[in-house]
């Protein structure tokens, strides 16, 4: 399809895997000049994949989400090379590893790496990309929560809360940025093959009696 996006520039954190991997992908072969922001050490060779297969402008950049100068460094470098950022999809998320049903199956000590990466992250990535594109009146920006954030799915409570949280404050980002132009909004897939939810279907896979057991597919 030509979504007419030719020459554009996005930012897709969490693209070296799992859902934001099929967004930069498709950024990639629309045209979209693409930054992949990724806490993967193997950003750079997943960055350059794109560009091979798709002739796209595509960057790979190591990115804490969780680490505001890291995020601003990016930010720089992801303007310096490819230009002012029209788009962010925000895919980067972790779960517990954990199967939390019933949710004391998790202790406390089990939420403040979850909240610090889906809620804070988020937050990070927010702040820094905002200004640029209040400042141009334009963009958009879309963050991928989940179903488990609408229904409170009980095999992750932490991961359930802290996309609720993304819901609940893309709400109030879109407010706040519908006044410049700026579009917000969050997509809420249900259960999608990645590596995300493989560990959740192992953790509930290992506890149970071999009678009762699936297999991932």
């Amino acid at each position: 399809m030509d979504l007419q996006l030719q020459e554009q520039v996005a930012v897709v954190t969490g693209g070296s895997g799992g859902i934001g991997w099929a967004i930069a992908a498709e950024f990639a072969a629309e045209g979209v000049k693409v930054a992949i922001w990724d806490q993967s050490e193997n950003v750079a060779a997943v960055a350059d994949e794109y560009a091979q297969s798709t002739s796209a402008t595509v960057i790979g950049l190591q990115v804490d989400i969780t680490d505001r100068q890291s995020i601003e460094a990016a930010k720089n470098e992801t303007i310096g090379q490819l230009g002012n950022i029209d788009h962010l999809v925000h895919a980067a998320a972790i779960g517990s590893g954990k199967f939390g049903f019933p949710f004391t199956n998790l202790a406390p000590e089990d939420w403040p790496r979850i909240l610090e990466v889906n809620v804070m992250g988020m937050t990070n990535v927010a702040h820094a990309i905002a200004p640029a594109m209040m400042e141009h009146s334009s963009g958009t920006m879309t963050f991928i929560s989940s179903v488990a954030g609408q229904i409170g799915s009980p095999t992750d409570p932490p991961y359930s809360a802290s996309k609720a949280a993304n819901i609940n404050f893309a709400q109030c980002i879109a407010k706040d940025l519908a006044p410049y132009g700026i579009r917000v909004n969050t997509v809420c897939p249900g259960m999608v093959k990645t590596a995300l939810n493989e560990s959740v279907w192992k953790a509930w896979h290992d506890q149970q009696p071999a009678e009762t057991r699936k297999d991932y597919e």
